[in-house]
């Protein structure tokens, strides 16, 4: 299990347009925050999604890139992404 600050794995999964996101492309050029949850659309899921995307400009300054991750699919990311006005990345780690 990781602990806080410990570096995450290496791994590439595909976004909610299906793009893949390789980490190893972002080592070295950004700080990289990953958030796990549960679902797409759960209240608290959303929530934390919507706060992430309302402070990316924030995160951005500090060169920083935000992926939240769940085990939905492609498709239900996008929906949930659409539908809430989320900016960040989501990653589908089916």
């Amino acid at each position: 299990m990781l602990n806080v600050g410990n570096a995450a794995p290496v791994f590439v999964l595909p976004d909610a347009d299906m793009e893949s996101v390789d980490l190893a492309g972002f080592r070295g050029r950004y700080n990289v925050v990953l958030f796990f949850y549960p679902r797409d659309d759960a209240p608290v899921c959303t929530q934390e999604a919507t706060d992430f995307s309302d402070h990316e400009d924030e995160f951005a300054r500090h060169d920083c890139l935000v992926f939240g991750i769940s085990r939905d699919d492609c498709l239900k990311h996008a929906e949930f992404r659409d539908k809430h006005g989320i900016s960040v990345r989501l990653l589908a780690d089916e």
